[in-house]
């Protein structure tokens, strides 16, 4: 599609892979990007690191460094140059004009990625939004020598026409994918409500890219949810209602797997399908035991988790793959003896109950009944109560107060400063609720 908006470059699939390091940090990660572009089905040809105090203006590279690229492309007759790094539109047009083949950079390729993988309606309708908006900024700045064609009579070229049409022709196509995603969003919202309110808590797997999540998934659920090993592998959420033994029925969710500097184009295209994590009630964060750059990667996703606002969410960390590490399936507690780790391997099954157990503690333990009096100001807390809260029974006072006898998660309590108090409910024929002295 770009290529009808941007005279580029050819397409092609012979690589030259650029792996870029700004400051103080002169970490490449050039397994990673590797295995990013071998994902996308790219023929990675040689890789090349690049180190910069500060990101040049022009070329983010500078240029002594894209001349060095573009003789290696000649050399090996590449067709496409991926970096690892975020160009601006004008830098990935400057590199290309001196490398003279088509530039690719980070945010490109794990779009292009997601576009080969999207296979729900909902999927496809996220990645084309998020690639919308990637290209709209790239057309702006790649008509530029048009945009200078205005003026009087005669000056008015077909180029500034056709710019101008390309960019409403965009602006109306984003339009209606941010609408119809605001229904899936919606859809998704009430869907969480009816949970909610069945006081079914949803627990959500997040975690990097490639950790076993699906595999996880597919071992606790049976979903037949895909899994391999590969990168984003899995793309549209999958959730599932399980019961764990003692009678524990829970929600499951599989989510989309975070990278580093994943594109904010896709965080927020991609906002109903993460939201699932954003509403859970508690994230399994699960990690590769047997990966060298683990706690890089854990820091990671706690950075998407806090860009969605899902870094107050309890969180277990479940270490997978500990059959690679010699290690022997256990759980992990804190000081205070709460779950905080379980150490287990998916492929195999091995500490599954372990697993369970801590889940269910968990599950036990989130939950607080109690009765809290509302003023006639307070109508709006009412009504957030009624939908993030089990309400057992609902009274009203002469002065117009509100007595709520509720079953609420700790942390809603907690969130909304409610000072409840504890007391024994006694059902009456009349299905009343009272508190006894």
């Amino acid at each position: 599609m770009s290529s009808h908006f941007i005279d580029r470059h050819e397409r092609g699939e012979r690589a030259l892979l650029v792996c870029a390091a700004f400051g103080y940090d002169k970490t490449v990660y050039q397994d990673e990007f590797t295995e990013l572009a071998t994902s996308a089905n790219v023929e990675v040809l040689s890789v090349m690191s690049a180190w910069r105090q500060t990101p040049h203006a022009k070329y983010m590279l500078g240029s002594g460094k894209v001349e060095e690229i573009a003789q290696q492309v000649e050399e090996l007759e590449a067709d496409v140059v991926l970096i690892d790094a975020h160009l601006s539109p004008a830098q990935e047009r400057n590199i290309e004009k001196m490398v003279k083949c088509r530039v690719i950079d980070r945010s490109g390729l794990i779009l292009d990625i997601f576009a080969q993988r999207a296979r729900s309606f909902e999927g496809k309708l996220q990645v084309e939004l998020a690639q919308l908006r990637h290209i709209s900024a790239r057309l702006v700045k790649g008509w530029t020598h048009l945009e200078r064609q205005k003026g009087g009579i005669g000056l008015r070229g077909p180029g500034e026409t056709q710019l101008e049409t390309d960019r409403r022709l965009l602006a109306i196509r984003i339009k209606q994918l941010s609408a119809r995603l605001d229904k899936v969003d919606r859809q998704r919202e009430l869907s969480r409500r009816a949970r909610s309110q069945n006081e079914v808590p949803t627990v959500s797997l997040v975690g990097y890219t490639n950790a076993g999540k699906s595999t996880l998934f597919n071992q606790l659920s049976d979903a037949g949810v895909h899994a391999a090993d590969q990168l984003f592998a899995t793309l549209d959420p999958t959730l599932r209602r399980i019961e764990l033994s003692g009678n524990c029925p829970i929600v499951l969710a599989d989510t989309v797997g975070f990278i580093r500097d994943l594109p904010h184009e896709l965080i927020s295209a991609f906002r109903a399908t993460l939201q699932e994590s954003a509403e859970a009630d508690l994230l399994l964060h699960v990690i590769d035991v047997s990966d060298a750059d683990k706690q890089n990667k854990m820091d990671n996703v706690n950075t998407v988790l806090e860009k969605i606002k899902a870094d107050g969410i309890p969180q277990i960390c479940v270490y997978n793959k500990c059959d690679a590490v010699d290690m022997e399936p256990r759980i992990q507690r804190n000081e205070l003896g709460h779950v905080t780790g379980v150490y287990v391997s998916a492929l195999n099954r091995q500490g599954f109950d372990l697993l369970e157990q801590a889940v269910r503690e968990f599950v036990q333990n989130q939950y607080i009944e109690g009765h809290v009096t509302l003023s006639a100001m307070q109508q709006k807390l009412r009504a957030t109560l009624h939908q993030n809260a089990s309400i057992l029974d609902e009274t009203f006072d002469e002065q117009g107060n509100t007595l709520l006898f509720l079953r609420i998660s700790k942390v809603i309590a907690e969130k909304y400063q409610l000072d409840l108090k504890p007391f024994v409910v006694q059902k009456h024929q009349a299905g009343e609720y009272k508190v006894q002295a």
